[in-house]
């Protein structure tokens, strides 16, 4: 089968393609044929050695996908070959391939209502924003909920979960992403290149997947009892930023993603539903993934960025 590999660590000229076994699945896994594979601030980030997750290369990146069960390793397995999926994968052996094999758990059935390339759009962004707003802030009717990166991939998930849930959203983005924001339900909107965000005042919860000083100004906007939700992981010492939220009566959480099925199912209803619309700026063959990564890197992406085979 065809991935997309590198051997060293380094700019988007490093991911090359090549040949790959095809692997056959063991117990409890299932080996997918991909559709299509989403692109993520994780994947240029571990290319270029921002970090160090999986070692040294070679591997193959990618950490979400929609594909159709090609085969599967268990005879009472849940799934059966011809059903289409949704689901993560973990590098080393990730889904910028034509097929990817992971476990079980890894994946759920695609939403009907949408197809392979904006189901693949999912997974990771999608999960994130999900677990920050429903399983850890809990959001409720009537809470006032900022976002910030509000058109990118977390952001424009969280903003139509949020409104899903009956809150009041604001969104931080450039003027130029406003209409397609408020497409998505926002209510208000500020362009953080002009304006303070911190004169948003009264605020439940934050949603921040920027980071750096994003952090403790957020703070500022927040209500007592109120919730900031750092989603991006690595970077910035967030030391102070903690102490500064308990210090206020605040909270503060460094957020992780642990994808689980009953999570995938709870954002395949919302799609389902029609409250959740997965935005797609751009779609690339699979040997442009260093285009893409480029593009990713950007921090311009409206949506997600995604690649097929």
């Amino acid at each position: 089968m065809r991935v997309i590999t590198q051997h060293s660590l380094g700019g988007p000229e490093v991911l090359e393609a090549a040949e790959a076994d095809r692997p056959t699945p063991g117990p409890g896994e299932v080996l997918v044929q991909v559709r299509a594979t989403g692109v993520n601030p994780a994947d240029w980030k571990v290319r270029s050695g921002h970090v160090r997750w999986f070692g040294d290369p070679p591997f193959v990146l990618g950490h979400e996908f929609s594909g159709v069960v090609a085969e599967t390793g268990s005879p009472d397995s849940g799934f059966r070959p011809g059903d289409e999926v949704f689901g993560w994968a973990m590098p080393p052996h990730g889904s910028n391939a034509e097929c990817v094999l992971v476990p079980e758990t890894s994946v759920a059935a695609k939403p009907g209502n949408i197809d392979h390339v904006h189901a693949a759009s999912l997974p990771i962004a999608g999960l994130t924003a999900w677990q920050a707003l429903v399983n850890i802030a809990r959001v409720q009717a009537g809470q006032r909920v900022l976002v910030h990166g509000a058109a990118g991939g977390v952001g424009h998930f969280a903003v139509q979960i949020a409104k899903a849930r009956g809150a009041h959203v604001t969104g931080t983005a450039r003027t130029v992403k406003h209409e397609f924001l408020r497409g998505l339900g926002a209510d208000e909107l500020i362009d953080y290149t002009t304006t303070d965000f911190t004169t948003v005042q009264t605020v439940d919860v934050v949603l921040d997947t920027i980071s750096k000083d994003y952090g403790p100004r957020s703070l500022r906007t927040l209500n007592p009892g109120g919730i900031l939700i750092d989603v991006v992981g690595v970077g910035v010492d967030r030391t102070a930023v903690k102490e500064q939220a308990e210090a206020n009566g605040l909270r503060f959480v460094e957020y992780y993603l642990e994808p689980t099925p009953a999570d995938m199912a709870g954002l395949a209803g919302l799609v389902e539903d029609g409250s959740l619309r997965p935005v797609v700026q751009e779609v690339l063959p699979l040997s442009d993934a260093a285009k893409a990564h480029e593009l990713s890197e950007s921090g311009r992406v409206r949506g997600k960025i995604v690649l097929v085979p």
